[in-house]
């Protein structure tokens, strides 16, 4: 009868072990993911370069060994210049979730009625959703400072929170990975650029519905 327990506990031992091994390959596999948390400085995230190292943070607690993590986020630049375009810092694709769900298989579909970029897809690394219009807090609100092809916007004015490096004066633009919004248009339904900000800090974000959170993509 003592024999019993033994056997039990050694037919469990090779499970436990698998057990990380297995969540780890999940992280491992994914390329791309909404950020769990932002930085937590409303929309100044040190810049593209502060993005990136936060979206390869998190990747890499999650069990990703990619380094190539870039966030979908554009740029601007004073006098006219040419800014960042989002779509061009992120590769070419495929990119799936942790779940391993394809959310598109290029930039042209990740920009177009292809894209498959849903609260239900939009996952963090951690492969758990992000909680959206009618959840408790709506954080559907996603930075990217883009038009909706993924470029810099010529609307004119502060759309990236000054090239996000400001947690105070600017707005910057969002989309709503949840595809809603207050009204049935086609910015609401945006994933990637339905409308500005109030502002830059913390709170300002809050105030629309966000939490100063982003895309991120492996570029390869």
């Amino acid at each position: 009868m003592k024999a019993i327990p033994v056997v039990a506990a050694a037919l469990l031992a090779p499970a436990l072990s698998i057990s990380p091994a297995l969540a780890q390959k999940k992280g491992a596999d994914m390329t791309f993911f909404v950020t769990s948390v932002g930085k937590g400085n409303g929309a100044d995230l040190g810049g593209l370069e502060g993005a990136d190292a936060h979206c390869n943070a998190l990747a890499a607690a999650a069990g990703s060994k990619r380094t190539t993590w870039k966030a979908y986020l554009s740029t601007t630049a004073p006098g006219g210049e040419a800014g960042v375009n989002a779509r061009d810092r992120i590769g070419k694709g495929p990119w799936k979730n942790a779940k391993g769900v394809v959310v598109a298989k290029s930039v042209a579909d990740l920009h177009s009625a292809k894209s498959n970029v849903t609260k239900q897809t939009a996952l963090t690394e951690k492969g758990e959703a992000v909680k959206g219009r009618g959840d408790t807090p709506n954080e559907h609100d996603i930075l990217t400072g883009s038009d909706p092809q993924g470029m810099f916007s010529t609307a004119g004015g502060d759309t990236t929170c000054k090239n996000w490096t400001s947690s105070g004066e600017g707005s910057a633009i969002v989309g709503h990975h949840d595809r809603i919004g207050l009204k049935d248009t086609r910015h609401m339904k945006s994933w990637n650029s339905s409308h500005g900000t109030r502002g830059c800090s913390q709170e300002n974000l809050v105030s629309t519905g966000g939490a100063g959170l982003f895309y991120c993509f492996a570029a390869k």
